[in-house]
């Protein structure tokens, strides 16, 4: 800027104008770019506020959902235990019922073999024994008898075997008895975590159903954010530019000013030099002079007191 050339006085007055008025119309620019900016900021930080504050609450909610999800699959995970020890328990009752009916079909093989109970059988083989030894019977008889006899040892035997067997199978139904009650408590425990398990899912699923509701708003107030920084931000680009630039046309201005206020103190000193040189005369020529023309005098050390 220092090496610009100025034709003369007007020519630099005409650049200072210049210079001033593409000042003003930059300035004019820059507020008008603050004032735009200031309108945005409000909306921009409430829509920030909010959707931070919203973005606290999902986070929030997802902790409080966390937390019966880890519930929920606690209770699955012990369920899938009980489920193992109730399905060994129904394995083993199904075991028990097949040796009970495979007992009970041995049982009924004796019986058919019996056909009567021990204490029957046992009394009539007594009677039937006592009269071989103490009765007085024809031999045909007596043969007759230890047939019968030879038959009810065997049915007697058969009748032990049933008994034994129906022991068998009492002794089983006790035990059956203890399997069972413990695969109706598994079945109770399976339940109770079951209804625990599908409660803390339902409240899961009730909190991500409302933070679905307040991300979706948190979006809004996002999208509202990006819209206003999408017409913030060019703004905001400019006004570094438009400082440089004012800041140069001031630079500019003031070696202008310079240059005319240069001017100026010359064209001041001649004026002083040519009212200088008029009061000397006036004074030489005719011994008058007026106050100014003796302050001129006095400074350029033409008159001394």
């Amino acid at each position: 800027m220092n090496d610009i050339v100025i034709g003369n006085e007007r020519d630099l007055k005409n650049k200072i104008n210049e210079c001033r008025t593409e000042i003003e119309k930059n300035d004019r620019i820059l507020r008008s770019i603050f004032n735009e900016l200031k309108l945005h900021r409000t909306d921009l930080e409430d829509a920030i506020q909010k959707r931070d504050e919203l973005n606290a609450k999902v986070k929030e909610q997802v902790a409080k959902a966390r937390t019966f999800k880890i519930n929920r699959d606690v209770a699955n995970k012990e369920i899938a235990e009980l489920k193992k020890l109730k399905n060994s328990s129904q394995e083993k009752i199904k075991s028990i019922k097949d040796n009970i009916s495979h007992l009970k079909s041995k049982r009924d093989d004796f019986n058919k073999i019996s056909k009567g109970n021990l204490e029957f059988l046992s009394k009539v083989y007594a009677d039937e024994l006592d009269k071989i030894l103490n009765a007085d019977i024809p031999l045909e008889h007596e043969i007759s008898i230890f047939k019968r006899l030879s038959e009810f040892k065997n049915r007697i035997n058969a009748a032990q075997m049933a008994d034994e067997v129906h022991k068998s199978i009492m002794d089983i139904y006790k035990n059956l008895k203890g399997v069972v009650v413990t695969e109706q408590d598994l079945h109770k425990k399976i339940k109770s975590l079951a209804s625990e398990s599908q409660k803390n899912h339902l409240e899961m699923l009730e909190i991500y159903s409302k933070i679905d509701v307040i991300r979706k708003e948190a979006d809004e107030h996002h999208l509202i954010i990006t819209s206003k920084r999408a017409i913030t931000t060019p703004l905001r680009n400019k006004i570094d530019p438009l400082k440089a630039k004012i800041a140069s046309l001031r630079d500019t201005l003031d070696i202008y000013l310079d240059k005319l206020n240069g001017i100026s103190i010359v064209k001041d000193e001649k004026r002083i030099e040519d009212k200088h040189m008029v009061a000397k005369e006036r004074y030489e020529q005719t011994g008058k002079m007026s106050l100014e023309d003796l302050k001129l005098l006095m400074e350029k050390g033409d008159l001394k007191f």
